[in-house]
């Protein structure tokens, strides 16, 4: 049975390692569309803002795109980063993230801070997000949600 329980991060990890356990939250769309977008523009936290304006209707750039692009991004990428196996406990998941996060940095050293951190997340979450990448799934949400 997993371990559900809350886990804290030790104080002197790094904040990049949180940033990894919030994007693992995140949908396989919009982990294919921060790709996308961290091509643009590579901060993690400035991706995930302008990837939830593009999914609700109110940025210039549409959602269905920044996918599109986040998935030919991850098809160029995936083989050279490899794949991680899963885990459900807090605290192993920070270490998967950490060891993850480095084999992404290695793999694809012209990656900023943004594209290694969504590439991570797509190296743990790698069933769901080959399946959308390679046109076998679909998303659970509508590609434009309208503002409002």
């Amino acid at each position: 049975m997993p371990d559900t329980r809350f886990a804290l991060p030790a104080i002197d990890d790094p904040g990049s390692t949180e940033v990894g356990v919030i994007l693992l939250g995140l949908d396989a769309p919009r982990l294919l569309a921060g790709i996308g977008f961290a091509r643009l523009a590579d901060d993690p936290a400035l991706v995930t803002q302008a990837v939830d304006q593009a999914r609700h209707g109110v940025a210039g750039f549409g959602f269905p795109g920044l996918v599109a692009a986040g998935c030919a991004r991850w098809r160029a990428v995936r083989d050279a980063i490899g794949s991680t196996p899963g885990t459900s406990s807090p605290a192993a998941l920070r270490g998967a993230w950490v060891e993850a996060a480095a084999r992404v940095a290695a793999a694809v050293p012209e990656a900023g801070p943004a594209s290694i951190a969504y590439l991570t997340a797509c190296s743990l979450r790698r069933g769901e997000v080959d399946r959308l990448a390679d046109g076998d799934g679909e998303p659970d949400v509508p590609p434009e949600v309208p503002a409002g």
